[in-house]
């Protein structure tokens, strides 16, 4: 497939008038005599999204555990642009999160996005920065549990959220910084301590400013000691409801472009009415973009990645090559599957999105195979 016409982006944060190439169900680096030909019609062409933080949407949750969840969120993300996902567990009992490990290394798709990944939100995280986690099931860090649950998952851990101030969590982020990417999340840590879960070797901070202490001039805490971090990437949730948009431009003057991860934290409300759904085995009451638990604490999103692109650029006033760049190229590179996602360069999945200048998405190729 040869697709002329278009505006096409670069990982390194702008557009520029570029034919596509797509052959085997990955992109080429040149064109091949007698391929399909389609024209862009002006389209802007930007690689598949990838959402490493969100927990379900269209009724069901990926800690449902089971086949028909997990198909049913990938058709609803690769419908909507998220090509690879990473969905996040909650913090639930030990045989719960085995469960939904196993039942995620068993997953194979069928028309829907690349499964590259599980996160893991919890056990290990603050009573105190609980949010929306069930307080019955947190625990202290464990290392022969983290190994028991990336056992199950047949190594599909990619990314695992940590208070580091609980006992043990340093000693854990040092043991497992070189296997997985540990996110420092949920947490009451103060800047000292976050600083040095970062030199052990965390190199995110979860969804950015929520359920961690504020940001002051006097006490910076994990934003301060994210920034202060190079190697570290932050978390923001642009649904327009968990950060003030000042906050989210702000943000990426502070870190720039190349460290700031787009997530949407979304639940099962997510592509459905509003109404009471479930998130951890809690009830979350849903209204308009806002998801909450009885006592009006936030509980995820019901916003899609791409939705949340569009808020970011038509709201907040993010550009689109920067807001891509959030959405597609640095989740990649946080969870090690740059290589073949998140960019649209030779030998990697032809995962692409065309988009019109009014950003509705006119075209979803998943592997290089058009989705109707």
């Amino acid at each position: 497939m040869r697709i002329t016409n278009v505006q096409t982006f670069h990982e390194d944060g702008y557009f520029e008038e570029k034919e596509i190439f797509i052959r085997d169900g990955r992109f080429a680096a040149c064109p091949q005599a007698g391929e399909e030909i389609v024209d862009g019609e002006g389209c802007y062409a930007i690689p598949g999204l990838t959402d490493i933080h969100f927990h379900g949407c269209v009724g069901v949750d990926f800690c449902d555990g089971t086949q028909q969840a997990i198909e049913k969120i990938a058709r609803y993300e690769a419908m909507n642009g998220v090509t690879s996902i990473c969905p996040a567990t909650m913090t639930l009992d030990e045989e719960s999160l085995l469960h939904i490990c196993r039942t995620g290394a068993a997953y194979r798709p069928i028309k829907g996005a690349d499964l590259v990944g599980i996160h893991l939100e919890g056990p290990f995280l603050s009573y105190e920065k609980r949010g929306a986690q069930n307080p019955a099931f947190l625990q202290k860090p464990d290392l022969a549990f983290f190994y028991r649950l990336q056992e199950a998952a047949g190594g599909l851990v990619r990314l695992m959220a940590i208070a580091p101030e609980l006992e043990n969590a340093l000693e854990l982020i040092q043991e497992l910084e070189k296997e997985i990417t540990l996110s420092v999340a949920h947490t009451t840590a103060d800047y000292e301590t976050a600083r040095e879960a970062f030199f052990r070797g965390a190199k995110q901070a979860t969804h950015l400013y929520n359920a961690m202490p504020a940001f002051s001039h006097r006490a910076p805490g994990v934003v301060g000691a994210a920034f202060d971090s190079p190697g570290c990437r932050a978390e923001l949730i642009c649904d327009g409801i968990h950060i003030h948009p000042s906050v989210v431009r702000a943000t990426l003057k502070m870190f720039g472009d190349e460290r700031i991860i787009f997530i949407s934290d979304s639940t099962m409300a997510t592509g459905m009415p509003d109404g009471e759904y479930q998130l951890g085995k809690q009830a979350v009451q849903v209204k308009g973009k806002r998801c909450t638990l009885a006592d009006g604490t936030l509980a995820g999103s019901s916003t899609n990645l791409l939705d949340c692109v569009r808020t970011a650029v038509k709201e907040i006033g993010i550009s689109l090559a920067s807001a891509v760049k959030c959405a597609a190229v640095n989740p990649a590179k946080a969870i090690g599957i740059f290589d073949s996602y998140g960019s649209i360069c030779p030998g990697k999945y032809a995962n692409l999105l065309l988009m019109d200048e009014q950003l509705n998405l006119k075209q979803v190729l998943l592997h290089g195979q058009k989705l109707t």
